[in-house]
């Protein structure tokens, strides 16, 4: 009399083939996901720097105060943490943190 389902070690072979594949994949979201945040943090980065050039062809210098700058350019900073670093009428720099990725924008770019 033969019964229908699956036998033990079917269902340990399909078990077995489970975590390997999460094993696999696990890592590799973990790292797409520090990738963008990463993006995001660079995508801020590079409106702050549109910013500062805006504010420096209107006021003939930069700022370190972000609430100077343009809030239209600067939304897709929303949720990151900006400390700003020094400004002069030569030079900028501030670093931007997104879920604890870094990034520090200057005006020589982006590093």
């Amino acid at each position: 009399m033969r019964q229908n389902g699956f036998t033990l070690i079917e269902l340990l072979v399909v078990i077995a083939i489970i975590g390997i594949l999460a094993s696999v994949l696990i890592p590799n979201l973990t790292g797409a996901r520090a990738r963008a945040y990463r993006a995001q943090a660079q995508a801020c980065a590079k409106a702050i720097a549109t910013a500062e050039e805006m504010y420096q062809i209107d006021n003939g210098t930069y700022t370190s105060a972000t609430a100077s700058l343009d809030a239209n350019v600067l939304k897709p900073c929303s949720g990151m943490s900006i400390i700003a670093g020094s400004a002069d009428s030569t030079a900028y720099s501030f670093q931007v943190t997104n879920r604890g990725v870094s990034v520090v924008v200057t005006q020589d770019g982006i590093q």
